[in-house]
């Protein structure tokens, strides 16, 4: 079993225990989309650190995207909820990349490349995106790249 879906299920037991309700209902949000991940295909499996790091990190989206959905309709309680739950997810995730330090990783890609256009995009995302492991959204890195090549 993986180590991080352990700490996940000991946080949740020691949220119950506090009466954490914000934290025991996303933790258990969070378990069950580890569980959904591990029934999905054709047999079961177990699922390990990286691919649960990868659910949280899709969880952390929706929890983004829901928040800003409920802004942009007016529901600012429910907004506030979806961030809270976010912050929860995001304190399992690895730290988050800055500006500069995201834009030296885009540019030692771009270098080891050879990139020299738009053309070159998809390479230079490919291997930007594994250099950066999951320490910066996708769209973040796209933009990136883009600003450098173009």
């Amino acid at each position: 079993m993986s180590d991080l879906k352990d700490q996940l299920r000991a946080d949740l037991t020691a949220a119950m225990k506090s009466r954490d309700e914000l934290r025991t209902a996303t933790l258990r949000m969070v378990l069950a989309a580890v569980s959904a991940e591990e029934v999905a295909g054709k047999e079961a499996r177990e699922l390990s650190d990286d691919e649960v790091l990868g659910v949280l990190r899709r969880e952390a989206k929706r929890r983004r995207e829901a928040a800003e959905a409920f802004d942009s309709a007016g529901r600012a309680e429910q907004a506030g909820r979806e961030r809270a739950e976010g912050e929860v997810v995001a304190g399992y995730l690895p730290a988050q990349l800055d500006d500069a330090d995201l834009a030296a990783i885009v540019a030692d890609v771009v270098t080891r490349t050879g990139a020299t256009g738009m053309k070159d995009m998809g390479r230079v995302m490919g291997a930007a995106n594994a250099a950066v492991a999951g320490r910066a959204e996708g769209g973040r890195v796209a933009a990136e790249v883009r600003r450098q090549l173009g």
